[in-house]
């Protein structure tokens, strides 16, 4: 019998058949891939926006997913067939499985907070790949995704964002003529680059589209943050028009909208300033011709083929503050270090909220609304909703967020089922990773385990599960996500989230109060 090896350090999934061996075990947290693994009587939500299935019997061999077997109680006893059996076999009665989530643009941030951290929470509230941004450098983030690719490391697989001509020897000169961009293109995805940055490019809108063109044909990807900086420059509607394959954020898109070719910034307004840089991004809405976005933008954007990668979790601080920062899970699994990140301190990017008004509050409301009748248009209009968080920044926890994301989704009126796709077959469309984003014989065991539909209830797919009712009307707590199985490996996600907490305990351990719970906390001997 054969498994499949999957080699992601070029980019592109590369399928190379080995002899099985024994699984690999990681303690007692994961175990796999197995020879022949069986997921037994389990309802698919398939991941292409189709409804529920099943039940079936998915049978796994290494990596891929070679046979689902539909049961039928019924036909079962009058054929007498037989069940499929394996090295390991995972009982789904009353579980769904679901492709993995894969998370477009995250973060993985620096010491003291470990890199498990980050994985363990992503794995456990089922995010299977990710696209992290090289917080630690680049050679440290192509080496992670290596030992992912290996399974050396319990770990999502990675994609990470290399911005343009990192780690080759070329002048700024050399980088910024469109001439080049073919070469310096192929060269990066030979080096492992998939996925390419090109927000620093927006000041000129022929090398923007120059790389944008280039790194598609090389085999790679391209992704921008539009700073507010040269939105007067390229706004959305070029950025898509220049070939970008995907817009994360919400930058550009009002700015395209606008009845002047430039947003009405206050005189005291400094981009160098993040206080001001995120008054303003929420502010730009109010100005933004509504009729015009929600026709011609949205129009606009569908027709230039774009996908739209909102990233909402990480900015909904912005509209209530004192909510994200009162998360319940920020004791026991918010680690201290990104605690630290996220107070208020001008020395951090993100960490802007130590002059937030009222006022701009109401901007962000305001913009999360119309934000979110935009990207309903799009969608609507057969535009590409993927799936990122940009998570571990601005209150927003890694794994948390992946499922807030869906909910903050599901807000702008796509159906469920449509928020599941965005999450999976959409983003592994945008990745082109052609084995990934559905459950179906030939694609990677890339899958979850979940107690309970999420289609009734997205919070099923927290760590922690969410309350409901049984049949007779008592009230209980789903187990979340069970099993995440990345790779054909299965994971334990009780587990996971033990050695989280376990992390996180050691983080806080001599911590006192800081300057956003100072006022809430019961100082000693006070009685109260």
């Amino acid at each position: 019998m054969l498994t499949i090896r999957i080699i992601a350090a070029l980019g592109v999934l590369a399928v190379t058949p080995l002899l099985a061996q024994e699984p690999r075990r990681f303690g007692d947290l994961a175990e796999g891939p197995y020879n022949r693994l069986v997921i037994r009587n389990a309802m698919v939500i398939p991941g292409h926006g189709g409804p529920p299935v099943g039940p079936y019997d998915i049978v796994i061999e290494g990596n891929t997913i070679t046979q689902m077997i539909p049961f039928d109680p019924v036909s079962a006893e009058r054929q007498r067939r037989e069940r499929p059996t394996g090295d390991r076999v995972i009982e789904a009665n009353g579980m769904y499985v679901m492709p993995g989530l894969i998370d477009l643009h995250m973060h993985l941030r620096q010491a003291p907070m470990e890199l498990e951290y980050v994985y363990y929470l992503k794995l456990a509230h089922g995010v299977t790949t990710i696209v992290p941004a090289a917080d630690r450098g680049l050679d440290s983030a192509m080496q992670q995704a290596r030992l992912s690719a290996r399974n050396e490391i319990l770990a999502p697989r990675m994609f990470p964002i290399w911005g343009w001509g990192r780690g080759l020897n070329y002048s700024r000169a050399e980088l910024e003529d469109p001439a080049n961009a073919p070469k310096i293109a192929r060269e990066m995805v030979q080096r492992g680059a998939h996925v390419v940055s090109v927000g620093d490019l927006a000041w000129n809108p022929e090398l923007f589209g120059a790389v944008c063109k280039a790194v598609w044909e090389a085999g790679g990807i391209t992704t921008v943050h539009l700073p507010p900086s040269t939105n007067a420059v390229v706004h959305a509607v070029d950025a898509a028009r220049l070939g970008v394959t995907m817009i994360e954020h919400h930058y550009g898109y009002a700015e395209a909208s606008l009845d002047r070719s430039v947003q009405d910034f206050g005189r005291e307004y400094n981009y160098d300033n993040e206080n001001h840089r995120f008054r303003y991004a929420g502010k730009v809405w109010l100005e933004a011709n509504v009729e015009r976005l929600l026709t011609e933008v949205a129009d606009s954007l569908v027709a230039y083929g774009v996908t739209m990668l909102p990233t909402r979790v990480v900015y909904e601080a912005n509209r209530d503050i004192e909510r994200a920062q009162s998360l319940p899970w920020h004791e026991k699994y918010t680690h201290q270090a990104l605690i630290n990140w996220n107070l208020p301190n001008p020395a951090y990017h993100g960490s802007y909220h130590y002059d937030w008004t009222s006022d701009d509050e109401y901007y962000w409301s305001y913009a999360f609304n119309l934000w979110g009748r935009l990207i309903y248009e799009f969608n609507k209009r057969g535009g590409r909703v993927a799936y990122g968080t940009d998570d571990n920044y601005i209150w927003a926890t890694p794994g948390f967020s992946n499922i807030r994301e869906l909910q903050l989704l599901r807000e702008t009126g796509m159906h469920t089922l449509e928020v599941i796709k965005a999450a999976t077959y959409n983003s592994a469309k945008t990745l082109r990773q052609e084995r990934l984003g559905l459950v179906r014989p030939g694609y990677l065991a890339d899958l979850i385990i979940v107690d309970g539909s999420p289609l009734y209830n997205l919070r099923f797919l927290y760590s922690f599960g969410a309350l409901t009712l049984d049949r007779e009307g008592k009230m209980y707590r789903t187990k979340g996500i069970v099993h995440t199985i990345k790779d054909g490996i299965v994971i334990n996600n009780a587990r996971l989230m033990e050695e989280v907490a376990k992390m996180v305990a050691k983080s806080k351990e001599g911590v006192g109060p800081n300057v956003v719970n100072e006022p809430f906390i019961v100082a000693p001997g006070n009685g109260r």
